[in-house]
């Protein structure tokens, strides 16, 4: 059956996706979003060889669709339907219902193209800039935690994770391209609480204040969350000087560590074999939880944006998921935070 929709009738739907709450409407009215474009066009430094054949999609409305795919937890051909079905992704985008949607290579490939250009540290980072310019601060001190993502998991021989933890690759794979490109050599087990996990952790720092991503890294899974913590904390000046964090990062010498570099400590107390905590130690990580409780939200959410699993193989790519993880989640958060007038900007665009 063909079915005509007049310009009227197609308003009036939107219309009714605005009065019930387009939360990508929402988003879309407070970020410029060319405020990105100079970085995402660095994969186009070499001009094309010829202006015959299709142009490429705009950047923007491909890293859009990136943001969609994070905000939605979608694979690449699942975005592709999507685009193409749903009313609320096709405004966020500036797509009508004739327009050309991006089909699932095509994404994957731009993807790659920002991947092999090492723009996305640098998306993450214009994003801060822009609240910078906005008079944002995000020096109200920061929370530090470190969740894992899971990753498929692969079916090894024990010959086969034994060369692959002693930093080899199996000889089989190597003569077979095809396997090896089905193979992550960079994913780790890990046990926490009696439960198996396989694959990585995202580890992040947020603002205490406005729960917002300040600092993220990507590890395996078996990476102690101790070991990242100095990266993630940068200088008391731009961050503030407080900081807060679970007992798995307490030790004499990260104390000392931190106290030298000019921050003020709140992790947690940990006990030790014999050496229980003091009611008064117990009372004191009771308060510092009320503040640390915030770093999980943020995970929360990030686990409602479709949930804490990665689709691809090998690090390289799982810290491609993570930083748009993390920026996604931003992005939804900051429009909540203007939304609920806890900061007082309407939007932020493009930084002077």
């Amino acid at each position: 059956m063909n079915i005509q929709f007049g310009f009227y009738d197609l308003h009036k739907r939107f219309s009714k996706l605005s009065e019930a709450g387009d939360a990508l409407e929402r988003l879309d009215a407070v970020i410029d979003w060319d405020m990105f474009r100079a970085e995402l066009e660095r994969i186009d430094h070499k001009g094309r060889k010829s202006a015959a054949g299709r142009k490429p999609m705009d950047r923007v409305v491909m890293f859009k669709m990136l943001i969609l795919q994070n905000l939605y937890g979608l694979s690449d051909e699942a975005l592709e339907y999507q685009v193409s079905d749903r009313l609320t992704f096709m405004r966020f985008l500036g797509i009508d219902l004739a327009g050309t949607v991006p089909d699932a290579k095509t994404v994957w490939l731009f993807r790659e193209r920002l991947r092999e250009g090492k723009v996305f540290d640098r998306l993450f980072e214009q994003f801060h800039r822009a609240l910078a310019t906005q008079g944002v601060k995000l020096n109200s001190g920061q929370i530090v935690d470190a969740s894992f993502v899971e990753a498929p998991r692969q079916r090894n021989t024990r010959e086969e994770n034994e060369t692959i933890k002693d930093g080899a690759i199996p000889k089989d794979w190597t003569k077979n391209a095809a396997k090896r490109h089905q193979k992550d050599i960079d994913a780790r087990w890990a046990k926490k609480n009696d439960e198996d996990h396989y694959g990585y952790k995202t580890h992040v720092s947020v603002v205490r204040k406005t729960k917002l991503v300040i600092e993220e890294r990507s590890t395996a899974a078996n990476v102690h969350d101790s070991q990242v913590f100095d990266e993630l904390l940068g200088k008391p000046k731009t961050r503030g000087r407080d900081v807060w964090a679970d007992s798995t990062y307490r030790s004499a010498e990260q104390e000392q560590r931190l106290k030298r570099q000019g921050f003020r400590s709140h992790v947690h107390e940990r006990a030790y074999r014999g050496r229980p905590l003091t009611p008064a130690q117990q009372r004191d990580n009771r308060r510092k939880s009320r503040m640390r409780v915030r770093v999980e939200h943020v995970f929360a959410t990030m686990t409602q944006m479709g949930g804490m699993t990665v689709r691809t193989i090998g690090i390289e790519r799982m810290r491609v998921w993570s930083t748009m993880k993390a920026l996604s989640y931003n992005l939804k958060r900051l429009e909540a935070l203007i939304r609920l007038r806890k900061i007082p900007i309407d939007g932020i665009g493009v930084p002077a």
